[in-house]
Formats: structure tokens, C-alpha cells, sequence
């Protein structure tokens, strides 16, 4: 699946300022990982936008992986209470 999103996933600075989003659409990478992070579903992604298809948000996941596989550190804020 990992080559394989990268038919589905595209950037273009003049589309959603660059941001990755799946082609032919204006629907992010990030908001795909969001609406599921909120605990949607991927049929209701699915309802809400007909053009969206399950292979695109298989692309969304794979490409937000192979893109946290980089050599980054991210800083993980604990809350102190």
C-alpha cells in the first residue's frame, strides 16, 4: 500500500496551500486523520463525501506513517496539574 498512495496523494501549492490532499478532491490528508481521531468512522467519511473513496483513506494512513518514519523529533507536552 505504500507505493501505492502516492497515486492517491497529492500536493500542489495552489490546492489547499500545498497541504497533501487526495487527488481530484480538496480533502486533506489531515483531515481524514482528524475526523477518525475524533472517532468517525470510515463509512461515514465515506457518506459525507461521495467522492471520497476507502482506498483514499487507506492512502491518507499510509501516508501519515511512512511520514512520521522520518528522523523527527516531536515533543510530547505532559500536562502538569
Amino acid at each position: 500500500m505504500m507505493e501505492k498512495y502516492r497515486q492517491r496523494i497529492v500536493s500542489d501549492p495552489k490546492i489547499m496551500m500545498g497541504k497533501p490532499t487526495i487527488a481530484g478532491t480538496r480533502i486533506t490528508v489531515e483531515f481524514i486523520l482528524e475526523s477518525m481521531a475524533a472517532g468517525e468512522t470510515p463509512e461515514e467519511l465515506l457518506d459525507e463525501h461521495p467522492r471520497l473513496k476507502r482506498e483514499d483513506i487507506q492512502a491518507a494512513l499510509a501516508f501519515a506513517a511512512e511520514a512520521l518514519k522520518a528522523d523527527v523529533i516531536y515533543p510530547i507536552v505532559e500536562n502538569v496539574s
